[in-house]
């Protein structure tokens, strides 16, 4: 196996960038799966019987073994890795605590529609990273693609958007929870580059577990569980299958398709909160989800069509 640029540390991962790319169809198809799943995450963090930073802990704590085992399986094995490499790993990791962190005690004080399309705000800002890493406008064919996802995101807030006390500030929670995923997204981007997606990802999360517990600690939530169940959910569907394959998918697909197929997660969320709360999903609602997936269509085929034209840069 290749080594990246030597260092006095050595760690468990596969740093040497995959050697071919996978298909398209199934990139898309991770990237389709990683929202699907990350989408019960509120659910999961409601159902726990600890606090909702707490509750960030257990996801990567517990992931953590699943992880570590998975990429062992796959072929990592311990090699040198570049300082750069681990910065991008530790920033990461913090950042996706800060993130969890955030959104977390956003999603108990706001709707689940509002936390999971404010944490989500990278739908627009990652997409315009990619444009400016790429140092190109984008095409006629992906700014409509932005502005119907623009619109569809509109039309999902629907009667769940309401500027009041009670939500005020669980969605400004949400929002700067969006923020931070966009940093986070973007550096695993780069780090996609070295690395393979499970090892990577197993790194990323050993920096965020304990930032998560030190901020759950301080705030004097409730730690230990009295049930598993929800917290063994929310490791295995959202870190373990959602995040793996938001990583895996990192690697291969443009920010634009990314950023745009975050929309899948409020449609998923709206789903779940009408059959777990009765939260019915009215006229503007199905419009709105009917523009998110004409978006998609269009940007995916936006990829594929040029097949003879380089790839976007996606900042890996």
């Amino acid at each position: 196996m290749h080594q990246a640029q030597a260092t006095r540390k050595t760690v468990p991962a596969a740093t040497a960038p995959l050697a071919a790319t996978a298909a398209p169809g199934l990139a898309f198809g991770a990237l389709v799966v990683a929202n699907v799943a990350l989408a019960f995450g509120p659910w999961f963090v409601r159902l726990a019987d600890v606090g909702p930073v707490a509750a960030g802990f257990w996801r990567i704590t517990l992931a953590i073994p699943f992880l570590g085992g998975l990429a062992f399986a796959a072929g990592a094995r311990p090699v040198r890795m570049a300082r750069g490499l681990w910065t991008m790993l530790a920033i990461g990791g913090v950042a996706f605590a800060a993130d969890l962190g955030s959104w977390h005690l956003g999603i108990v004080r706001t709707t689940m529609a509002n936390a999971t399309l404010f944490g989500n705000s990278a739908i627009l800002i990652y997409p315009v990273y990619g444009f400016l890493a790429a140092r190109a406008w984008p095409t006629r064919g992906q700014g409509v693609a932005l502005a119907l996802a623009a619109v569809g995101a509109a039309l999902l807030l629907g009667r769940s958007y309401q500027l009041d006390p009670r939500n005020l500030a669980g969605d400004l929670l949400c929002i700067v929870a969006g923020l931070l995923y966009t940093v986070y997204i973007v550096l695993m981007a780069r780090v996609r580059g070295a690395m393979r997606p499970l090892p990577a990802l197993a790194l990323s999360s050993c920096a965020t577990a304990l930032p998560l517990l030190v901020f759950a600690l301080a705030l004097g939530e409730r730690v230990m569980p009295g049930h598993w169940s929800a917290l063994l959910g929310l490791a295995l569907v959202s870190q373990v299958i959602g995040q793996g394959c938001m990583i895996f998918a990192l690697g291969q697909l443009s920010p634009l398709v990314v950023g745009i197929a975050l929309l899948i997660q409020p449609v998923v969320a709206g789903a779940v909160g009408w059959i777990e709360y009765g939260e019915r999903l009215q006229g503007p609602d199905w419009i709105g989800v009917a523009l998110v997936a004409l978006a998609l269509v269009l940007v995916r085929r936006a990829e594929v069509a040029p097949a003879g034209r380089p790839a976007q840069e996606n900042g890996t």
